[in-house]
């Protein structure tokens, strides 16, 4: 399968605005800064094999508060960097006295990266569309370079996801993953995330993300059977009960293994 795998120092475009996370600049030339694989559909970027998440001005990302001080709030990102969010960025005029009334230690929220310094001190913000303390729904956490698998080509996996397992997602760059629903629908749509994020070590990011789709759609129609039947929904939710002793359900891993098989046509 050809992923258009670079590697560091590799020459990736002669415009240097064409330049996005995972390169640098040099003689006005773009070239890699990782080993990874290269998405040039807007700007030049790569997404690495591996690595900790490495904080970038605009990102969306998901934290938890590690330590309130009189007048920022430290959040883990997921990152060898923390993150700081002083409290003129809370969308609410606040009593400094009163900050851990709003945000305490352990508490999560949808955040933005602001700026990050040459000394990777990460300032962070709240206000701004989307972004809210998460007071309900539970947060998967998953490597930052799956992050693109989960989302898919033009959003094709992350939009079968919420319509699917009937829950609001909300994907950090940070690799969390914020999940609200029923129990029950939680419980799958964590399994299923696991589940590409296994596989996607093995597939090719921009071709079969809609395979991996039609796979669980397949897998549904199989285990629930025609649509209209007068017992669909209980056997819908036998399958779902039976998810949850199972890591991975062994009929799905045999698939996936076909599908994704570099001999598969």
């Amino acid at each position: 399968m050809d992923q258009n795998i670079v590697l560091p120092g590799q020459l990736l475009s002669e415009n240097a605005e064409n330049s996005g996370s995972g390169t640098y600049v040099k003689d006005g030339k773009v070239y890699s800064l990782l080993y990874g694989i290269l998405d040039n559909k807007k700007k030049v970027t790569v997404v690495p094999f591996s690595g900790k998440y490495i904080p970038v001005p605009k990102d969306l990302v998901i934290g938890t508060v590690m330590e309130v001080t009189p007048s920022n709030w430290v959040f883990d990102i997921n990152s060898p960097y923390v993150g700081l969010m002083h409290l003129s960025e809370y969308p609410a005029r606040i009593d400094p006295s009163k900050m851990t009334d709003f945000l305490d230690v352990g508490d999560s929220a949808i955040l933005q990266i602001k700026d990050v310094s040459m000394s990777m001190k990460v300032e962070l913000t709240i206000t701004g569309r989307n972004l809210k303390t998460l007071n309900e729904g539970r947060i998967v956490e998953i490597k930052s370079t799956r992050v693109p698998y989960i989302i898919g080509k033009g959003g094709s996996v992350i939009s079968m996801l919420k319509k699917k397992f009937n829950c609001d997602i909300f994907v950090g760059q940070n690799g969390r993953i914020w999940i609200n629903g029923k129990d029950e629908d939680m419980d799958y749509l964590e399994k299923a995330i696991k589940l590409i994020v296994q596989k996607s070590y093995y597939c090719d990011l921009n071709n079969n993300n809609n395979e991996i789709l039609q796979l669980f759609e397949t897998e549904s129609s199989e285990q629930t059977g025609s649509e209209g039947s007068d017992n669909s929904q209980s056997e819908e939710k036998s399958f779902r009960k039976n998810s949850k002793n199972h890591d991975t359900p062994e009929d799905t891993c045999r698939k996936i293994d076909a599908l994704l098989d570099p001999s598969h046509d």
